[in-house]
């Protein structure tokens, strides 16, 4: 007669973000200096996206350095052991590697040295996607203290001469450390994709130099638009009219399964890909003034898997969010991917 099988029963029933962190490269591009590249300007890019600087990061600042960085500075918010951790999580779809993954060795420099780690790609709903895998798999037994992790370099991927992409984007990380709780502080996730678009957005890591020192121009001949290109493409305005429509009910589930209304919201923190469609989004889920919504891309750029972490770092360093309050976030991006769900800040 077989044995019955047993899950080991967590010694909390929920969970909870404990610590934030992030990482921002030190190299500010201002929209001046990418109009050397594209036929545009400062004022057209700014009311185009609200975005009037990013990030990019230099050819010794990677996915892993990068990670690792806004890592420890979770783990020390969150006043956890790296010996503690259980499972290391990286949400990202630039790391330059195949195989080996990031996390493996994020977890090795930050003395994770016995964690699980393993990458997760979910293109810009990729940190949402993390944080739920990570939550269940706490809930499951199978681990006690989870580092998820977005960290993005972009900029490699960037052609330069496209004036639809080339100035939305930037480079960074952000993590939180996740861990068992006898309250709800992360509610299920809405979640979902839609295969059929696939090529809305697309990126193919290059194979010629990959630790290429930012920013030389693509050749004029390089592929464009195409999913064998080596450079980022995305349709933007079909991007643009999804994520303004399609992200609307997937806000609502993510509220109803955490069963608040948005009138108990503190806090908003979307994807950091366009001011309009953050403006969109709030007008549409008719948020309360009271509501502070996360605009951390004005000098970040679309930091694709970092960018919710890096604005949550942000509003909560900057007096804009309190520990404590609760917060929607709402991931969108490549796939096309999406995921939605309520937390308890930090």
């Amino acid at each position: 007669m077989s044995a019955a099988l047993h899950l080991p029963t967590p010694t909390q029933p929920y969970t909870r973000i404990r610590g934030v962190g992030s990482y921002r490269p030190t190299r500010s591009v201002s929209n001046d200096e990418l109009c050397q590249w594209i036929d545009s300007n400062d004022e057209w890019i700014r009311t185009r996206s609200g975005i009037q600087s990013r990030r990019f990061a230099d050819s010794d600042e990677t996915v892993v350095s990068m990670g690792a960085q806004a890592a420890c500075k979770a783990l020390a918010a969150s006043g956890v052991n790296p010996a503690e951790v259980d499972s290391v999580i990286v949400a990202t779809f630039t790391h330059t590697h195949h195989t080996p993954a990031a996390a493996p060795e994020i977890a090795h420099r930050i003395g994770a040295t016995s964690a699980a780690a393993f990458d997760l790609n979910a293109a810009c709903a990729g940190f949402s996607y993390a944080l739920s895998v990570a939550s269940d798999s706490i809930r499951a037994g199978s681990a006690r203290t989870v580092l998820v992790i977005g960290s993005e370099k972009v900029s490699p991927l960037l052609d330069l001469h496209d004036r639809s992409t080339a100035f939305l984007f930037g480079d960074g990380a952000g993590a939180v450390v996740v861990s068992g709780s006898y309250t709800v502080g992360i509610a299920a996730p809405a979640w979902g994709s839609d295969g059929s678009q696939r090529d809305a957005i697309t990126a193919a890591i290059p194979t010629a130099a990959p630790g290429r020192e930012v920013l030389p121009p693509p050749p004029a001949e390089a592929p464009r638009g195409t999913t064998c290109s080596p450079w980022l493409a995305m349709a933007g305005q079909s991007v643009f009219r999804w994520a303004v429509t399609a992200m609307v009910p997937v806000a609502h589930q993510a509220l109803q399964l955490a069963g608040i209304s948005p009138e108990q919201l503190d806090v908003f923190i979307p994807h950091q890909a366009n001011t309009r469609i953050i403006d969109s989004l709030v007008k549409s889920l008719h948020l309360p003034e009271h509501v502070q919504v996360a605009r951390d891309l004005a000098h970040m750029g679309n930091t694709s898997a970092a960018s919710i972490p890096l604005a949550m770092e942000a509003m909560l360093a900057t007096g804009a969010a309190r520990s404590g309050d609760t917060a929607l976030l709402l991931g969108f991006g490549a796939g096309l991917a999406h995921a939605g769900q309520v937390v308890t800040l930090p």
